[in-house]
């Protein structure tokens, strides 16, 4: 279903048309399970997926039934299903070994004289006057009704002689899963979960959260899939990047700077904007996807110019013979100005993308407010951390450079 745009549906969310929808089907039919998923570039599961495994199929599928009702209680997840479920009555024929050997059988052979005698077997084809009727060979209906009649069933030996089910068999009544779930070789079942109207990210948090005050029995284990897993392999990808991004910044000033201490001063810059990055998303009621991540890493590059300004002036007014107090506070002065330009121009620049409602604009919301966001708070705070965390390191190279002269003149 494609719906029509925002204006005319009065800024009716699809999460919540997909809930309506749903509620709406689930009364009129009580009896059919209904399955909605957004649609994108390509085909997607369920965003929240967790799949539990271990060596006992029945404490799995009792750890599924009951983590599947504290995900139902999480607020934002809807349409929780397990891959897993108790499937219809049947009767399972539990061979003894012992006996079986003395009577002369073996599990292959019982299991193809069941096979034919409660399936058919229609190998077997009739043609009469050139049309090919198919034949299936079975039990007659009298004799598969109930319990007894598989206790009864005769099944003839390799010998000729006929022996009955019960005296090799045990018969039980049981519900077998409706289907066999594997992961690493042990029983599994899977949970999944739609996350509407909040991320998928702040609903797994939650379940995480619940399982630190409550931990899954011991031999259970938990596996995430789906969009979480993505995004924790994603965030963690992005996380390397940001550092590694962080230390070439870094090498670059110091071949510039052929030092190592004025290039840690510039590099101040950043945790300032991280702190404005992070309050305009709180503020604008952005998530933290992949987009406001990238937009931290160009970030990083933008707002460490505004210190580049400064301290390059500064040493700059130092070289031609001006005290280091005097030469930052001349820096601040003449630098204010290409960096209140700069940085205003960058975010009036990002305002559109920012406060963007177009069709899927909130992926890109996020990467503009995080750049606007760092950009004023690296202006207001940059400007005042940088040069004091110059003035503290020149101070110090002089404090340090004061005594070892002291040491040089005693010697």
């Amino acid at each position: 279903m494609q719906l029509k745009d925002k204006k005319e549906l009065q800024n009716l969310r699809t999460e919540d048309f997909m809930i309506r929808l749903r509620s709406g089907l689930q009364k009129q039919h009580p009896d059919i399970r209904f399955s909605m998923a957004t649609l994108g570039l390509v085909p997607r599961s369920a965003p929240v997926e967790m799949t539990l495994s271990g060596s006992d199929l029945n404490l799995v599928m009792q750890t599924g039934k009951m983590l599947k009702e504290v995900v139902q209680r999480v607020p934002g997840a809807d349409n929780v299903q397990l891959s897993v479920e108790e499937g219809s009555p049947e009767y399972q024929i539990l061979p003894d070994k012992d006996r079986m050997q003395r009577l002369g059988l073996n599990t292959a052979y019982i299991g193809q004289n069941l096979r034919v005698a409660f399936t058919g077997n229609d190998d077997a084809r009739l043609t009469e006057s050139g049309t090919e009727y198919p034949i299936r060979i079975w039990l007659a209906d009298f004799d598969r009704r109930n319990f007894e009649d598989v206790n009864r069933l005769n099944i003839l030996n390799p010998m000729g002689v006929p022996v009955q089910v019960a005296q090799f068999a045990k018969v039980a009544k049981d519900r077998t899963p409706s289907l066999l779930e594997r992961k690493d070789r042990q029983p599994a079942i899977t949970l999944t979960a739609d996350a509407l109207g909040r991320p998928s990210g702040t609903v797994a948090d939650e379940v995480v959260a619940y399982l630190k005050e409550n931990p899954l029995p011991e031999g259970i284990n938990l596996a995430w899939g789906s969009d979480i897993k993505r995004q924790n392999d994603s965030f963690g990808a992005l996380g390397s990047v940001l550092a590694i991004s962080f230390l070439l910044i870094y090498l670059i000033m110091v071949a510039l700077y052929d030092s190592f201490v004025y290039p840690f001063v510039a590099l101040f810059s950043i945790p300032v904007a991280a702190i404005g990055a992070f309050l305009a998303l709180n503020l604008s009621l952005s998530n933290l996807s992949l987009f406001a991540l990238l937009g931290l890493i160009m970030l990083m590059g933008l707002v460490t110019k505004n210190a580049i300004l400064i301290v390059d002036f500064t040493n700059q007014l130092k070289a031609g013979g001006m005290r280091y107090r005097e030469a930052l506070i001349e820096a601040g002065k003449e630098r204010m100005r290409p960096i209140l330009m700069t940085t205003v121009a960058m975010a009036v620049g990002m305002l559109p993308i920012a406060l963007g409602k177009g069709t899927a604009s909130e992926w890109k919301n996020g990467l503009a407010w995080v750049i606007i966001g760092g950009l004023l708070s690296s202006l207001i705070l940059t400007v005042f951390l940088v040069p004091m965390a110059y003035y503290l390191a020149d101070r110090l190279k002089e404090k340090i450079a004061g005594i070892q002269d002291k040491k040089l003149a005693q010697e």
